[in-house]
This record gives C-alpha cells, sequence and structure tokens, in this order.
C-alpha cells in the first residue's frame, strides 16, 4: 500500500458509510444522520482533492469514487422514501437512469471500445441537486422543519435534472457508436 492508494481509500471508506447513514435514518437518529453523510460529503470532497492534487488519479478510483457517491445518494434516498420524504417516483426514476447509464457503459464498453467514465456537466448538476434534496430533508429531519413546497420544487428539479442527464448520456454514447471507426 502506498500513498496513492489514499483516494481509494477514502473512497472504500465512504462506500462502508452507507449502511451506518442508512440505519441511523431508519432509526430516528436523524442527527447522527447529518454528521455521517456530512463526513461522506467531505471526504468525497478529500479523495477529490488528493487525487488531482498528488496525481493519483487511477482507473479503479474513477469507478470507487462514483460508485461510493451512488450507494450514499440511493441508500439515502430509498431510506428517505421509506419515511415519506421524498417521492417513490423520484428514488424509482434515479435508480433507471442510474441503470440506462451503468447498462450503456457496459454495452458501449463490450461492443464499440473500453469506456472512461467521465461524468457530464448534465450528471454534475442532477448529482449536485440530489444532493441539495437529501441534505433539505435531512436538516428538515434533523434540525428543523422546511416548508413542505420546498420540497416539491427540488424534487422536480432533481427529476428534471435526472431526466436530461440520462438523455445527454444515451446520446453521446449513440453518437460516439455512429462515429466510432473499427479498422
Amino acid at each position: 500500500m502506498t500513498l496513492r492508494d489514499i483516494p481509494n481509500l477514502i473512497s472504500i471508506a465512504r462506500i462502508l458509510l452507507v449502511a451506518p447513514v442508512v440505519w441511523a435514518l431508519l432509526e430516528g437518529r436523524y442527527q447522527l444522520a447529518i454528521v455521517l453523510f456530512a463526513v461522506a460529503g467531505i471526504s468525497d470532497a478529500v479523495d477529490g482533492f488528493l487525487a488531482k492534487h498528488f496525481h493519483w488519479e487511477s482507473r479503479l478510483g474513477g469507478v470507487l469514487d462514483p460508485l461510493a457517491d451512488k450507494l450514499l445518494l440511493i441508500g439515502t434516498f430509498l431510506s428517505l422514501a421509506w419515511l415519506g420524504m421524498i417521492s417513490w417516483w423520484l428514488v424509482v426514476l434515479i435508480l433507471c437512469r442510474d441503470l440506462i447509464v451503468i447498462g450503456g457503459g457496459v454495452v458501449y464498453n463490450w461492443l464499440i471500445e473500453p469506456f472512461h467514465a467521465e461524468p457530464s456537466w448534465s450528471s454534475k448538476i442532477s448529482t449536485t441537486l440530489q444532493i441539495a434534496l437529501g441534505v433539505a430533508a435531512l436538516f428538515h429531519l434533523g434540525i428543523m422543519p422546511l416548508p413542505v413546497l420546498w420540497f416539491d420544487w427540488l424534487e422536480w428539479l432533481v427529476a428534471a435534472a435526472v431526466v436530461l442527464s440520462g438523455l445527454g448520456y444515451v446520446y453521446e454514447w449513440s453518437r460516439r457508436a455512429m462515429h466510432h471507426d473499427p479498422h
């Protein structure tokens, strides 16, 4: 193990934080869930900084980092939907988009050429809005109630961003596939 492995170890630690965040939410320990979610968010920033600043990027890190983010968001959103804080239709929409993106990446990698995970701007906006919705729901549960209208607007913003992001990936992979020269 070397210093280059630190970002990947941080991503693995973030993956391991998913279960405690979900447990804290489902047990009504909302302040603990907020702290754990914050630690996960900070760890995401730290591993990204270390990887970029010290040039410790790796193919494994390119998989672990977004996987950790997705698992944390999906675990949190499933828990929040179970608690009635967000709509199930939104969770299903997010899961469908993620399956389309992952499936498309696998198919592209298998049939066309090696796939390099590069998040699009629309994907980054979608993730940011998902985090904002998760933080708002955690804040509502653990610190102070927020207006219900905020959640309605955030859900629709997240839904729009998720759809646009998914369509963007489908468009980009289709464009690349059609212009790919197999020779």
